[in-house]
């Protein structure tokens, strides 16, 4: 059995009280509450996440082990390398931090998690995450931009020295890509050295993230919250060097 969650009360149950490997929902924690940036802000910062479809009540999960990309780990396989080298050359390709938020969120509800149907960005997700951006920075969004048009990008939350990971999307190919590895490099010059990627994709595998226990992911992220983060959200082109050590 899990907890329910009361509007007016933030905590959370340990995490250990989430559900196990041997049942039908492994990770999940809790449900119900609202989706306020305080209720947002307390459950990240302990590295708890929500994620529900439609019809039902928030639900709050805290899985066991934890897809993780640590960002000295990220792989740049020889195609993805190529596009890049041609998306840093040419003058109509750039990436942009946060100037299309509303659109990235719309656009990753349309992408549908691997092996999943449908979709659990739901429009009160979208406008809580909207909320939390407007009221405090931590949402952001990584865009690709081609010809002046978006035609890929992520998004997720930054608190402290740690980035949750939350959905990607694209519209022409590697264009997920390129906003991920345009992340790494914002995340390796603020010192961010792990990306929250939630659960276990073949995608995410092959970019270098692997699974840590709970346990680990959770000590790491009490300690990287309670560092200073970015001052501001920029990307210039200059960074893409923080690649070329790889």
């Amino acid at each position: 059995m899990i907890d329910w969650l009361d509007d007016g009360n933030l905590d959370f149950p340990p995490s250990a009280q989430a559900l196990g490997a041997d049942s039908d929902a492994p990770g999940l924690l809790a449900a119900g509450g609202d989706l306020s940036p305080q209720r947002l802000l307390a459950a990240y910062s302990r590295g708890i996440f929500p994620w529900y479809g439609a019809g039902q009540p928030p639900l709050w999960w805290a899985p066991d082990p934890r897809m993780v990309l640590q960002t000295e780990n990220f792989k740049l396989a020889r195609s993805l390398r190529k596009t890049l080298a041609h998306f840093r050359r040419s003058a109509s390709c750039e990436i942009r931090i946060d100037s299309a938020l509303p659109e990235v969120l719309s656009a990753c509800a349309g992408a549908p998690r691997e092996g999943q149907a449908g979709t659990w960005i739901l429009p009160e997700m979208q406008a809580a995450y909207l909320e939390w951006a407007k009221q405090s920075g931590a949402v952001h969004s990584i865009e690709t931009w081609i010809d002046g048009e978006l035609v890929g990008g992520l998004y997720g939350v930054n608190i402290g020295r740690m980035f949750f990971g939350e959905s990607m999307f694209m519209r022409r190919s590697d264009a997920s890509k390129i906003a991920l590895a345009a992340l790494v490099c914002l995340c390796r010059k603020h010192g961010i050295n792990w990306i929250d990627c939630q659960q276990n994709t073949g995608h995410l595998a092959s970019l270098g993230a692997a699974e840590v226990p709970r346990e680990a992911f959770e000590a790491h992220v009490r300690e990287a919250v309670a560092e200073p983060g970015p001052s501001s959200w920029t990307y210039h082109p200059a960074l893409w060097a923080l690649l070329d050590q790889d």
